[in-house]
């Protein structure tokens, strides 16, 4: 029979996307056969991470500091901000453009379906960030998902009235995708050759 700490914490594991039950017995497993140590270190990283990472007073994405890396530095071009989904987006726009400006991390997506709606978002501290620095051009980098283009939509409408410019990523994104899944490359290209949103602005 399991052990019902073995149990916990196979079914702990599962938490993590992608993991079903056997890559979580492998994992614990591993661990308790060949790596108490790291296993050990593991659970110390984990709750210090949940303890110490907070959500970014202006961006809302993950750091340490009242402010993250991107917003307390003042080289930064502060009239462009770039909408996301989440933080893996903003490292994936970071590591393959040549992007200099803000970043605002939405930390999810409009889902009526599933209860997510534009307060769950922070969607009132955006726009009150955008009127607040100065931006001249808000891109939104949101998945091309029914989701993804729902929530794009929202926010342009949302600026209508407001004298900036709102862009799109576009070129090299097909149905359904998110940022992760698309090489460097095309996402630099998708990037430098963004549209006005909607198309007809």
């Amino acid at each position: 029979m399991s052990s019902s700490l073995l149990n916990t914490l196979i079914d702990r594991l599962r938490v993590l996307p992608t993991v079903g039950p056997r890559s979580a017995r492998r994992m614990a497993l591993h661990l308790l056969q060949s790596d108490r140590a790291g296993g050990v270190k593991l659970s110390q990283a984990l709750a210090d991470a949940m303890t110490n990472i907070n959500n970014c007073q202006q961006c809302q994405n993950f750091t340490e500091q009242t402010l993250c890396g991107v917003c307390s530095d003042q080289e930064r071009d502060r009239s462009l901000l770039c909408v996301v989904e989440n933080p893996a987006d903003v490292d994936v726009i970071e590591m393959a453009s040549d992007y200099q400006g803000y970043y605002f991390v939405l930390m999810g997506r409009l889902s009526p379906l599933d209860g997510i709606g534009p307060d769950d978002l922070g969607m009132e501290k955006l726009f009150e960030l955008i009127r607040s620095v100065g931006v001249n051009e808000v891109i939104l980098a949101t998945s091309t998902s029914v989701e993804g283009d729902a929530t794009a939509y929202y926010i342009s409408d949302q600026l209508v009235n407001d004298d900036l410019k709102v862009t799109r990523l576009m070129t090299g994104m097909s149905a359904g995708s998110e940022l992760e899944a698309i090489s460097g490359s095309m996402l630099k290209q998708a990037f430098t050759l963004r549209q006005p949103f909607p198309a007809s602005a």
